[in-house]
């Protein structure tokens, strides 16, 4: 198949671009580049994708509404997986407009070109932060997510009520998928245990907030990914057991899903950096902080859904996973 995979210099979408190529599929990628952290990592990203047979790089900003008409109506992608998006909760405090042009123009443009050159599925990106001050845990895709707590979730609940709109208007297949803390080799910089592992091994000190509190539901790329390509191959069907009097907010009478992936094993943040203490053979100095804005204690994800529709259930240990990413790190920065 041509799949678009929007983000691809991203974490995710390299990662998923790497596997969708290795089993065949034609792969075109776009990105934008931007410098919201290390473009040089993204770069390198790209350099071990750019040599592989049947992948295209086109740096292109989706929330550009023609370049995206343009590029859906020259390629008629078979599937659209959008990855790509304006991440991270604390900054979306400093700078909401950002989030405003990719995560809300950006997604219709996505949205857009599916329905104009009939796309056979789309699968996006959502997220965990949507679930805001829910308190029930785990968190179900079968719970209302009506109050979040940062922009960005805001932004990524809206992803999902657009894209229910198309898939009921225009019948396009579209399945959301929340994920839950991504770690692992080539991540972000941007996320804790990654900033966390550049200072401990600079011998800096790393602020932790909630005074180390607060649980994670932190789930390897590859496990990701996995769940990104089993539900890409399985388009979103109608639920015709769906009723209007008893509204489930995970499917509907349109070709529309919503589901976790998340390793369903929340990890307070001290133990997760114990664990990185190990595995660099250092040790953290923290400061403990109180809670910031935009921040939940906790996330944890029930994935029966995905397990039952998909076959897949994430189950990589995060001891593993860190000792893999540590492995990376040191090799790609030579520390």
């Amino acid at each position: 198949m041509k799949i678009l995979v929007t983000g691809a210099a991203g974490f995710i979408g390299y990662h998923l671009a790497e596997r969708l190529l290795q089993r065949g599929d034609e792969v075109v990628g776009i990105d934008n580049l931007n410098s919201y952290y290390d473009v040089t990592l993204k770069e390198a990203r790209l350099a071990r994708l750019a040599p592989r047979e049947g992948f295209r790089f086109k740096r292109l900003d989706f929330a550009d509404r023609d370049g995206m008409a343009a590029l859906f109506a020259r390629e008629r992608f078979a599937r659209v997986v959008h990855l790509g998006a304006q991440a991270g909760v604390r900054y979306s405090l400093s700078n909401p407009n950002a989030y405003v042009d990719s995560n809300l123009v950006g997604f219709m443009n996505i949205l857009e070109g599916c329905r104009h050159s009939e796309v056979e599925h789309l699968v996006y990106a959502s997220s965990s932060s949507v679930y805001g001050a829910n308190s029930t845990m785990p968190f179900s895709v079968a719970q209302g997510v009506d109050h979040p707590v940062s922009l960005y979730a805001a932004t990524k609940k809206a992803n999902e009520l657009m894209a229910h709109t198309y898939s009921h208007l225009y019948r396009l297949p579209t399945t959301g998928l929340r994920f839950f803390t991504v770690y692992g080799p080539w991540g972000r910089p941007d996320m804790a245990y990654f900033s966390f592992t550049r200072d401990i091994l600079a011998g800096r000190t790393i602020d932790v907030y909630n005074h180390g509190q607060m649980r994670r539901d932190f789930t390897y790329i590859d496990d990701i990914v996995e769940g990104v390509m089993r539900t890409t191959d399985r388009p979103a069907a109608v639920n015709r057991e769906w009723s209007s009097a008893n509204p489930d907010p995970r499917s509907s009478l349109a070709p529309y899903r919503v589901y976790n992936i998340g390793n369903s094993e929340p990890v307070e943040l001290l133990e997760m950096i114990s664990t990185l203490e190990r595995h660099l053979g250092r040790t953290a100095n923290v400061r403990l902080l109180p809670m910031q804005p935009g921040d939940v204690l906790a996330t944890f994800a029930d994935v029966s859904d995905l397990e039952r529709d998909v076959g897949f259930r994430p189950g990589t240990p995060l001891t593993t996973g860190l000792g893999r990413f540590a492995t990376w790190y040191r090799e790609y920065y030579q520390v």
